[in-house]
């Protein structure tokens, strides 16, 4: 039985195929049409998975969307009607893109997709979140938190879920109860995107550099941040003060001139970011440092807030609940420092987060629910890992370089030489653009579409940052481990036992007689962590074992194979020409080895 899970028309469309419960093929649209966070009907996603699956879209049970259309824009209506006239703009984006698509997505996916009309489903946004994170997760039973900018109404649910597994006796179900709600406007998401924007970056886009700007300032602003949010520690729950926000009633404004007279001016996109933490020698210019400085304390206290906002619901929902696993997801639940808070700061043992627990994930979470909920199915699977988009042969990276006439080395036959070849490169301060395999589902690069270099020198991430990815000085570089040595490295109790390790979900303090050895990926002494056994990526756990053995250090900086404002490689043909246009050394394709030019 085939079920595809559909997300799109917001931001990061995907699609998730499974067969009888289990994953089969799942991608982001991005990565076929190289839009980055495309949010448009994902064809090409589709055609992929079906592909893979070798079906028809007539072969389906269902196709499920990830989010019931008619109830968002009951919201959108009531909300411009009820700011009009500040929604006019809102309410005529609406109806240009409402009546032209989001209202008919019922026919469109059966006329896209082949599946039968009466074979379309709808399953509500946060349901889609939860069931992506609980039915992807080991656990039996979880409590549930998810919490995004918005669904249909709803911005953050509290909840548990319970699970009947195959071989389990007859009578159990499956089940997610959601009891606890925040509707919009009063939104989490929606707060840290206004902060977002205000300091020069793309909403839905640079909420990562908010958190990687952070560590360079000091929280002097919550007494601020908090004219913005009321939070009820007892539960969690929390209002938002609209009187700052325009996001509910404008198309082009999250925040208002009252925001900004609390804040004061904005922080102009694209302007350099430089303080005397990050660049010391350029004391000299001390207004702008000073200007810089200021930003990065309010980026510090916007996340501080969204943390203590996180752990009171948290330590709530365990009060309620009772239980010890907790499942997340949705855009929120990316916030890799607040996880960590999460994790150490709550009575909750372990924490598993779904690795695109944003929108895209609501594809695959889309599909579980037909399948676990309304089909009633036990379970029988575990997400074992995140490589389930398109892969390519050696075969096809061949045809495709001897089509360019690019010199390469062919190591089909002996992996452990190329191994061997990659590992000594790193050792010699050279830059590898690594593409093998399956692509992540998810945000994150984790081995198959990786930018790797060695992490031991501070100089490293100056070289990866400024000549490769030509992106902000202050981003940081995550650091892979063997798993079994992680607890060498990280302040993170039983971190080779833990899942959002594996998926680079969390960031971790590194212990601090560790810091110095790798200063590239060590972020203000913490790090976002990916850990990596053999049996899950045997190439990529090679690299990282034969590195470990010629330095010591069982480490290697990872970041994410493509240039600045682009979506991550896919093809033999988008790794190529990244690393064409940039001054990565080496290119790895499969068992296939290019050289830069001397």
């Amino acid at each position: 039985m085939y079920i595809l899970g559909i997300s799109c028309f917001y931001h990061d469309s995907a699609v998730a195929l499974i067969k009888d419960g289990q994953l089969v093929a799942a991608a982001m649209e991005e990565r076929f049409s190289r839009k980055k966070h495309d949010n448009g009907f994902p064809k090409r996603a589709i055609e992929f998975c079906l592909n893979k699956a070798g079906i028809k879209g007539e072969d389906l049970e269902y196709a499920v969307f990830y989010e019931k259309p008619l109830v968002k824009f009951e919201r959108i209506l009531l909300t411009t009607l009820n700011t009009f006239p500040k929604s006019s703009d809102v309410w005529r984006d609406a109806m240009i893109n409402w009546l032209k698509d989001k209202l008919w997505i019922k026919n469109i996916i059966q006329k896209e997709v082949g599946v039968r009309y009466d074979r379309v489903l709808f399953c509500d946004h946060h349901l889609s979140h939860a069931a992506s994170a609980f039915f992807a997760s080991p656990f039996r039973e979880a409590a549930v938190l998810t919490i995004d900018g918005v669904g249909e109404w709803t911005t953050t649910t509290l909840g548990t879920a319970h699970s009947n597994w195959d071989g389990d006796p007859p009578g159990g179900k499956n089940e997610i109860n959601l009891f606890q709600e925040e509707r919009f406007p009063h939104s989490l998401g929606l707060l840290y995107s206004a902060f977002t924007a205000y300091l020069g970056f793309r909403v839905n886009n640079g909420e990562y550099k908010v958190m990687g700007m952070a560590p360079y300032g000091q929280p002097r602003y919550v007494d601020k941040v908090e004219r913005l949010i009321h939070l009820n520690r007892n539960d969690g729950s929390f209002k938002l003060n609209m009187d700052y926000f325009s996001f509910h009633h404008s198309t082009q404004h999250t925040f208002n001139q009252r925001f900004v007279d609390l804040f004061g001016p904005p922080r102009p996109p694209e302007s350099e970011f430089f303080t005397m933490m990050t660049n010391p020698e350029r004391s000299a210019e001390k207004a702008a440092m000073d200007l810089n400085q200021h930003y990065a304390d309010i980026a510090a206290s916007i996340q501080l807030i969204t943390e203590e906002t996180l752990l009171a619901m948290v330590n709530y929902l365990h009060q309620k609940t009772g239980m010890n696993k907790l499942v997340m997801a949705g855009g929120v639940a990316l916030n890799t420092k607040a996880n960590y808070r999460l994790l150490s700061e709550t009575p909750f043992d372990e924490i598993y987060i779904q690795p695109a627990a944003g929108d895209d994930g609501g594809a695959l979470g889309a599909a579980l629910w037909a399948y676990y909920i309304v089909l009633g199915k036990p379970r029988s699977w575990v997400m074992p890992h995140a490589y389930w988009g398109q892969e390519y042969s050696d075969a096809e990276c061949r045809t495709f370089l001897d089509s360019k006439g690019v010199a390469y080395e062919s190591y089909e036959d002996n992996d452990d030489k190329m191994l061997d070849i990659v590992a000594d490169a790193l050792t010699k301060k050279k830059v590898i653009g690594f593409f093998q395999g399956a692509f992540e589902w998810g945000p994150r690069a984790l081995g198959n579409r990786s930018i790797l270099a060695d992490p031991r020198s501070e100089d490293m991430k100056e070289v990866v940052n400024t000549k490769i990815k030509f992106r902000e000085p202050f981003r940081p570089f995550a650091p892979v481990i063997l798993r079994d040595r992680a607890p060498e490295y990280f302040d993170y109790p039983g971190v080779e036992k833990h899942e959002a390790p594996r998926y680079m979900l969390m960031v971790s303090p590194i212990k601090s007689d560790k810091q110095d050895k790798i200063q590239a990926v060590c972020h203000m002494g913490t790090g976002r962590l990916q850990t990596i056994e053999r049996e899950t990526n045997p190439r990529y756990y090679g690299v990282i074992e034969r590195f470990g053995q010629a330095t010591g250090v069982p480490v290697v900086l990872n970041t994410s194979f493509n240039l600045r404002g682009e979506p991550i490689v896919s093809s033999p043909r988008d790794a190529f020409n990244t690393f064409s246009n940039s001054d990565i050394d080496m290119l790895v394709l499969g068992s296939l080895l290019v050289r830069k030019p001397a």
